[in-house]
């Protein structure tokens, strides 16, 4: 009965949204990037690749994200970065968006619930040419011109609304996308997905782990330079494949985790989980660092999302990697073709059109330091 009501509230808010006045609309064109589960969908990679891209476009893309579960909670816009520096602790960012802003350098990365007054500032401050809304397919108070699903096989059409299964809609909102990604399968599963949902551009996504990176602790300050990207401890690499591992993480899916690392060919000797966006403790440290006593383990492999949080616990007393993460798309440019579709069509939509005074922010709206000084393209960070 609860799931029923879930689902009618959910249609009936997306019905409102639709309605004239019922989204609010940015100047640049925006591409949302979301899910209709909860947790470990393989979203966080797919904003990545698609920022990656419009970089080397010569694009400027801005990450809208509302920062989940970060513990400093501000008000107004915190830019986590400007496209050149970091310029946000763990704590005001969240562990996410700090994730995107290293993993992609010329992107522009800001948090804030409200996503309109981030694409505005990113926009106006920080010159946003496209902007990507990270996990926001029920973000639907911001107008998008472009929906991008992602999802795995079964997982929709298999799947019940919340609380009952993990659905956040019906399935039938599945329709509303343009363009669906399928983890884990090829073009043609990818298809017969999209059949099924009513979607009518689809690909499969398949992920790859890179080589193992040492994670430093260079972000206690709160401020690294973009030049510096992730601390890699001097980029000393993992130990080779074939070796003895403990994996720790705290993500949505872990075992899809371990399941990569072992598929590459390391010995996954033991796997500590945690809840997703977990903050390591100095207990949970000791926990792992007797994994890998117990074991005799060589290292100790997490994730880049994981690595953001690793760092700001200080001293670690075992070696860590962070295991970064690739999507390879079938087919391969299907995704990106729909997007450059996007950025070449007119400007004739009501989302680009100029923004009047009073939908600028206001200083008072965001917190101090939230507005960095604009720097040249060229400007070293």
């Amino acid at each position: 009965m609860l799931d029923l009501l879930y689902a009618r509230a959910a249609r009936w808010r997306r019905r409102a949204a639709q309605r004239p006045g019922g989204q609010r609309r940015l100047h640049r064109p925006v591409v949302s990037i979301g899910t209709l589960s909860v947790g470990g969908t393989g979203k966080s990679p797919v904003v990545a690749a698609l920022a990656s891209w419009l970089v080397a476009r010569g694009e400027r893309p801005a990450i809208l994200s509302r920062g989940y579960r970060r513990r400093t909670d501000v008000p107004g816009v915190t830019v986590v970065s400007d496209g050149q520096s970091l310029l946000a602790s763990l704590a005001r960012s969240g562990d996410e968006p700090l994730m995107l802003a290293r993993a992609v350098p010329g992107a522009v990365v800001c948090v804030c619930p409200d996503r309109y007054l981030s694409g505005v500032l990113a926009e106006r401050r920080l010159g946003a040419t496209v902007h990507l809304l990270d996990d926001g397919f029920q973000h639907l108070s911001l107008a998008r011109d472009l929906d991008v699903l992602v999802t795995s096989a079964g997982e929709i059409t298999g799947g019940h609304v919340l609380p009952r299964g993990r659905l956040r809609e019906p399935a039938d909102a599945a329709s509303h996308a343009d363009v669906l990604v399928v983890m884990g399968a090829d073009s043609a599963a990818a298809a017969d997905e999209a059949r099924a949902l009513g979607v009518g551009i689809a690909c499969g996504a398949t992920r790859a782990l890179g080589e193992p990176l040492a994670v430093g602790t260079a972000i206690t300050s709160g401020v690294e330079s973009r030049r510096e990207g992730i601390a890699t401890g001097g980029g000393r690499r993992g130990p080779g494949v074939g070796s003895t591992v403990v994996v720790a993480c705290g993500i949505a899916n872990p075992q899809r985790f371990v399941g990569d690392v072992t598929a590459v060919g390391y010995q996954v000797a033991r796997a500590v989980t945690f809840p997703d966006h977990h903050d390591f403790s100095a207990r949970d440290v000791a926990r792992i660092a007797a994994a890998v006593s117990e074991t005799g383990a060589a290292a100790v492999f997490t994730t880049d999302k994981d690595a953001v949080r690793f760092e700001a616990v200080g001293t670690l007393p075992f070696p860590l990697f962070r295991v970064p993460m690739t999507l390879t798309f079938d087919p391969p440019d299907v995704l990106f073709d729909a997007v450059a579709a996007l950025l070449q069509s007119p400007i004739t939509t009501p989302s680009r059109r100029d923004l009047t005074p009073d939908e600028m922010p206001s200083r008072r709206d965001l917190p101090p330091g939230a507005i960095p000084t604009r720097r040249d393209p060229g400007a070293s960070a």
